[in-house]
């Protein structure tokens, strides 16, 4: 409020100037140069108010739409989305107080399933739909990638295998770890997902294992598999790259040379990786709330809460 006084002087000095300057010029020279301050100064007041309401506007649009979004969000599904839906829900909560997100860890399976029947508004699956999932009218959006790390105990001296080994020691082709370059002797126990997963599909898919696999153990979450790897010397698993790293006790294997990365998983070299991707109904209309949280886990402004998660965003 202060500075008021100060811009009025100056204003005053600077039209000062332009009126001696302006002086033992013609009469229409005067004329066109009152003109063209008069012009000026009606340009600049509209521009003035054009940003004062723009400047509003913005205000007053992010205010009303954090205030009008209330409501539940629900979704359902893969458990390997646990941390960027995490981190999504957070971040749109925060910027929406009104709406509550919440997350049922249930498997690709169950969350597809689930938007089928309109039980939740959002299914999470990591993994693609099938032929009879998109003939009833589900579509897939991918918002992420993600690597699918081979993950065996931290004290396994091995750090390398090709598809083809993989596959052959979860078919249980290959069943000690010394038949192997580089391998201690030990029975191998392979750790799996059960039935439904999109860990476990993908995994299968890719492999050439879909129906082969001769599992020591079949679990119901990523955090269950890399447990029981972390507590098995001769264990092997397969986990989403996103809940893999910073994890203590365990090891992720480079797969033909490859590691699983973020760039790798991005230009697509490291093989064994899978969308995840938000599933929706056709012909089911979302509401206002959760239309919301769909746009924004899909837009480029959530690329950086996706990558913080572990996963390689899809809009970037």
């Amino acid at each position: 409020m202060k500075k008021k006084p100060m811009i009025s002087v100056l204003a005053a000095v600077t039209v000062a100037s332009m009126v001696f300057a302006a002086c033992g010029s013609a009469g229409s020279g005067s004329g066109s140069g009152d003109a063209a301050k008069s012009s000026e100064k009606s340009s600049a007041t509209s521009s003035a108010a054009a940003s004062a309401s723009g400047a509003s506007d913005g205000s007053s649009s992010n205010t009303n739409a954090s205030k009008d979004l209330s409501g539940t969000v629900a979704t359902n599904g893969s458990t390997s989305m646990e941390e960027v839906i995490g981190a999504l829900s957070e971040q749109f909560m925060a910027d929406n107080p009104n709406v509550t997100v919440t997350y049922d860890a249930t498997g690709s399976g169950t969350g597809i399933e689930s938007v089928n029947n309109g039980s939740c508004d959002i299914g999470l699956s990591s993994r693609k739909l099938k032929d009879e999932e998109t003939s009833k009218g589900l579509t897939a959006t991918t918002v992420a990638l993600d690597g699918i790390a081979i993950i065996v105990n931290a004290d396994n001296p091995i750090s390398d295998l090709s598809v083809d080994q993989i596959a052959s020691i979860f078919k249980g082709e290959t069943a000690n770890w010394k038949d192997i370059e580089g391998g201690s002797d030990g029975e191998i126990s392979c750790i799996g997902r059960e039935a439904g997963s999109g860990t476990r599909d993908g995994f299968e898919d890719i492999t050439g294992t879909k129906d082969a696999c001769k599992l020591t153990q079949e679990l119901t979450s990523t955090g269950a598999v890399i447990e029981a790897v972390k507590n098995s010397p001769n264990a092997i698993g397969y986990a989403s790259f996103s809940a893999v790293a910073g994890q203590d006790g365990i090891k992720a294997l480079t797969v033909g040379g490859v590691a699983c990365t973020e760039e790798k998983i991005a230009d697509g070299s490291y093989v064994i990786q899978r969308p995840f991707n938000l599933v929706t109904k056709e012909g089911a209309q979302l509401s206002a709330e959760a239309q919301a949280f769909f746009d924004f886990a899909t837009s480029k402004d959530a690329a950086d809460l996706i990558k913080g998660a572990g996963a390689v965003p899809a809009s970037k």
